[in-house]
Formats: C-alpha cells, structure tokens, sequence
C-alpha cells in the first residue's frame, strides 16, 4: 500500500451543529463526567482503604472503577471542550492516540468483566475451594493478562489506522477518533482493512461476551438446586455484573459486529459506552450492596474525623 498522507489535522464534526443543542450537550456531559470522576473515585478509594481490596470481587471491581476513569477520560474531556469551540480540530497524532488509548482502556474493560464472571463462577459453583483459586497472585495474574489483551487490540486498531492513507477530506463524522470513521476518509480501497476490524473489535466483543454467556450458564445450571434464600444470594451477586455486561456490550454490537459502515446512529450508540455505562457502573454496584455501603460511609467518617481534628 503506498503510504501518502497530506493530513495533520483532522475536524470533527462531533453530535450536533446547532449551538442551542451543543449548549446544552455540554452542561449535560458536564455533569455526566463529573458524576464518573465522583462515582468511579469513591468506589475506588473505598474498596482500596478497606479490608474489601482482600476479596477478589472488589479487587476486580476497584480496577474496573479505575478503567472507567481512563477511559472516558480519552473521549470525554475533548468532547466537552469541543462543544463550546467554533472549530473542532484535532491533529493527527492526538487522533492516533486518542484511537490508541480509548481502545487501550476500553479493551482493559471487556477482558476485566470476563475475569469477573470468572470469579463469579468459582465463588458460586466452587465455593469450598473458592480461596484456593482465586488467590491474589491469581487475580494479580488476570489484571496482568486484561492490560497484555487490551494492549494488544488497541494495537491491532493503531496500525490498521496509521498506516492508512489520508490525503483529504480530514472531516471525522464522529465525535472522537474512531477506525470506522477514519475508514472513510481513507484514499484507498478498506474493504480487507474493514474486515480486519471487525474480526478485531467484533470478533473480540462476541468471543467474549460468549464466555460471559456460558459462565452464567454454569452459574444458573449450579443453582438450580438451590433452597429459595441460597438461590437468592447467589443471583444478587451476579445481577449487577449482568447489568453492566448489558449496558456495555448491546452498543458495542451495534457499532462493530457489521460491515465496516458508518452511521448516524453510531454516535448515539457511542455514548453508552463512553458515558452513560461508566457513569451507571458505581451506582449498579453500590445501591444493591452492603459492603460497599459500609465501606463508603467508613471513608467518609474518616475524612469527617480527619477534619475535626484538623
């Protein structure tokens, strides 16, 4: 392929091109992602400065807080920026790294809800031996493989993208830096880089939302003996991390399991998964859990007591 490119910049075209809705986009997003840096902080600050960071869920779920972070903090702030600029601009090696990162993280993500459905499935299905599997180096060893995977696709994503020819238009129908966006503007024929992506994301997304699938399958065919209060317990444990696998994985479908195509619906879908899911995911697994109520109100003692002292 003959590597050409005349572009270093690139324009966004982002969600909307009235200034009313753009106004108003940006006090709503605004609030969103303050609602993820408060949400996903405490829970992570909690779980780490409690005796919960010794059990595997919250060990899991205190990174997954943590990837949250990073992740809409790839899209978001430069989203919320652009919605008050006249020009919406980014140049080729921040949308490279944007590209990088956002699938960096996001990647981090999907392997980490399959290692927590792993945990899951040992601690209902094999709960007399549940210490002795999942000891600390053993999730130690599954945060280390969920980073080695989302590396891994998010570089596979990077050298299909720069490697691409961009000799213009530079106009990026999308609110962040996407393949399937950056596909278009390509001066060369995508249709096996197109492929290559799906087989990356898509292939990705499928593969592992059917493990989720199976594991609960397990789950569910363990439980059915149970007595009505067992049964109960065990479904509570699981209906949150069910509720986020949901949340995340439905758009990611939409947008990445089909041709390699645009469409206008791409950026509704998109803010699932780079707002509304991370900014629902402390709620999801806080309001229905008791540990980490006690673990959220013991921090905020200690800061009150802290205070009072000071």
């Amino acid at each position: 392929m003959e590597n050409r490119n005349n572009i270093t910049e690139f324009i966004l075209l982002g969600l909307s091109q009235k200034k009313e809705i753009e106004i108003l986009c940006f006090l709503l997003f605004l609030l969103c992602y303050t609602a993820i840096l408060i949400g996903n902080l405490l829970v992570t600050i909690s779980i780490t400065c409690s005796q919960l960071m010794k059990q595997p869920m919250y060990f899991f779920l205190s990174f997954l807080s943590l990837s949250d972070l990073c992740y809409t903090s790839t899209v978001i702030p430069k989203l919320i920026t652009d919605l008050l600029a006249a020009k919406k601009t980014i140049s080729y090696n921040g949308c490279m790294t944007q590209l990088f990162t956002m699938h960096f993280f996001g990647g981090i993500e999907v392997f980490l809800l399959t290692g927590m459905a792993y945990d899951r499935y040992v601690a209902i299905c094999k709960p007399l031996r549940y210490t002795l599997i999942m000891t600390r180096q053993k999730c130690v060893a599954v945060i280390t493989a969920c980073c080695a995977g989302g590396f891994l696709h998010s570089f596979g994503q990077f050298l299909l993208a720069i490697f691409l020819p961009y000799c213009g238009p530079n106009e990026i129908d999308h609110y962040f830096c996407d393949v399937y966006p950056l596909l278009k503007l390509a001066c060369t024929d995508t249709t096996r880089i197109g492929l290559l992506v799906v087989a990356n994301s898509g292939l990705m997304g499928l593969v592992t939302f059917v493990v989720l699938l199976i594991s609960y399958a397990v789950i569910l065919y363990t439980v059915r003996s149970y007595s009505v209060e067992n049964l109960r317990k065990a479904l509570s444990t699981c209906s949150s991390h069910i509720t986020v696998v949901v949340l995340f994985f439905t758009p990611l479908f939409f947008i990445y399991i089909r041709p390699a195509t645009t469409l206008p619906e791409d950026k509704v879908f998109a803010l699932f998964y780079t707002i509304i899911a991370p900014m629902l995911n402390p709620l999801i697994y806080t309001l229905r859990n008791l540990e980490m109520k006690n673990a959220i109100k013991k921090l905020w003692c200690h800061i009150a007591v802290r205070e009072e002292m000071n």
